[in-house]
């Protein structure tokens, strides 16, 4: 549980830390914590002052910026309208979109390829394909702002037949805020942030800021290598050493770190 009258000398023990540092890494997640959910998630923007704040980071030049989201990285970028992007790991960690444009996505087994296939056609032929998310190594259904009759059946109806589909194909059921999704075993937030810890030395300093249970894998792999930030305005049980409230908070923490790495 986090204390609210620790998150003080939590932060000023870091930013001083941040300060000192010669490597500076910054994670952040997007949905719920740059920017508010949308149900219409095409529309879900920034918080104002994300995107300026975000663009005084890379400009500086002075930290690593790495966005990790469950949305697929093509349409990240237009919601962020950076003009310059920084590392964006998408569909939790399966693609990976360097600055430089180069791109890696993971090779999916063939059995998990067609269990997507099948997942697909499923909910096509269910006429539930206006709910879900089509993503080059899942498939989630989003049900934010749907009647609650509505979600009920949606969830039922799509455990009921995913659950076998995932038995079958190697496919794993995550659930998060707002919905359901079907991935390929082995892709989480958390393995992309252990794949940067093996890329970067051990003196590097690290913050992770995400608000969704997908982001408890990434604090579970950062551990004590970095600060873990919960950006929520609820409390729930998570593996953050700290809680921050958007839009104030994240945009002060933002501030603060741009302060500290000049």
């Amino acid at each position: 549980m986090i204390v609210a009258c620790e998150t003080e000398k939590i932060l000023e023990t870091f930013f001083k830390k941040l300060k000192k540092a010669r490597q500076r890494i910054l994670f952040l997640d997007y949905d719920g914590t740059l920017a508010p959910f949308r149900t219409e998630r095409d529309k879900a923007v920034p918080y104002p002052g994300v995107t300026e704040r975000l663009e005084q980071i890379i400009a500086s030049g002075k930290t690593r910026l790495i966005i990790i989201s469950g949305r697929w990285s093509k349409d990240l970028k237009p919601l962020l309208k950076l003009k310059k992007y920084p590392e964006i790991w998408g569909c939790h960690g399966a693609e990976r979109l360097y600055p430089d444009n180069n791109y890696e996505l993971v090779a999916l087994e063939e059995k998990i390829i067609k269990g997507l296939v099948d997942a697909d056609e499923w909910a096509r032929s269910e006429g539930l394909d206006r709910y879900y998310e089509k993503k080059p190594t899942s498939l989630a259904f989003h049900w934010r702002g749907q009647d609650k009759t509505v979600i009920e059946n949606i969830r039922e109806k799509v455990l009921n037949h995913w659950r076998q589909t995932a038995k079958n194909s190697g496919l794993v059921l995550h659930e998060f805020d707002g919905g359901i999704e079907l991935r390929a075993r082995g892709i989480d937030k958390g393995e992309a942030v252990k794949t940067i810890l093996d890329e970067v030395g051990p003196k590097a300093v690290l913050a992770y800021l995400g608000d969704d249970i997908t982001d408890e894998d990434a604090f579970a792999a950062l551990a004590e290598r970095g600060l873990r930030v919960l950006v929520r305005s609820e409390q729930r049980a998570t593996k953050a050493d700290i809680r921050l409230e958007p839009p104030e908070e994240l945009l002060q923490f933002l501030d603060d770190w741009l302060k500290a790495s000049k």
